[in-house]
């Protein structure tokens, strides 16, 4: 009876149907097990990969379900709007929080979120006060980068801080298993590292969401190259 019903439920197992256009085949793909995790659902989108990339290139034929729009010089609304009206997916826009403090942090909050941003991102040196300061005025999530075990947690998510973004190395997944003992409820999105054996640790640990880097476009473009020769 048990051997009919398995039968019955690969039988009746529906295919995701996948179109795929004549030229626009060429798509850069997250790796599978990031798909493991359970998601974070921000405005009724349920969020589990997220390609970390300003390459709009990148960005316009990746398969992830977010970006990461962080990127390591003082944010300008010029790359967000370009990056928020190219991309097909929600975007997560980098504020600053390390060079660029304070006031300005605000402002940019506010700027991205009319652009349409679906969430801000602080980097690990902000101060608390900074990170209250900017969740009081907008109505998008705040994720708050975490680098170290030395972050009080508790501190940053009384301050507002909606979501977690742990980014520490190698160490990614033992921090994320450590504040997922302390704080069970809390979403997660974590760094997944370069395989899919890291990204599974990562996700076991107890991310909600992983953040993928993906090749550069140089390094895409040259598998192309190499093919074109041959």
């Amino acid at each position: 009876m048990e051997a009919n019903k398995t039968e019955k439920s690969k039988s009746t197992e529906i295919k995701v149907p996948e179109y795929e256009a004549r030229l626009r085949h060429h798509i850069l793909r997250v790796p599978e097990e990031a798909r493991e995790c359970s998601g974070i659902r921000i405005f009724g989108k349920k969020i589990k990969t997220i390609v970390f990339s300003t390459d709009i290139a990148i960005i316009r034929n990746c398969d992830a379900d977010a970006v990461f729009a962080v990127y390591p010089f003082t944010p300008q609304s010029a790359i967000s709007e370009a990056i928020i009206k190219s991309a097909f997916m929600p975007v997560f826009c980098g504020v600053g929080g390390g060079t660029t403090q304070g006031l300005r942090t605000v402002c940019l909050a506010k700027e991205v979120e009319a652009q349409g941003a679906v969430g801000v991102v602080l980097n690990a040196p902000v101060s608390d006060e900074n990170v209250l300061a900017v969740s009081k005025e907008v109505d998008v999530p705040v994720v708050i980068t975490v680098v170290s075990e030395d972050t009080d947690i508790q501190a940053r998510l009384s301050n507002g801080a909606s979501i977690l973004n742990v980014a520490a190395a190698a160490r990614t997944p033992e921090l994320v298993s450590k504040i997922r003992k302390e704080f069970r409820d809390v979403p997660i999105i974590a760094t997944g590292g370069p395989t899919g054996e890291t990204i599974k640790r990562t996700v076991e640990a107890g991310a909600n969401a992983i953040t993928y880097t993906p090749p550069t476009a140089q390094e895409l473009f040259s598998g192309l190259m190499k093919k074109y020769r041959d």
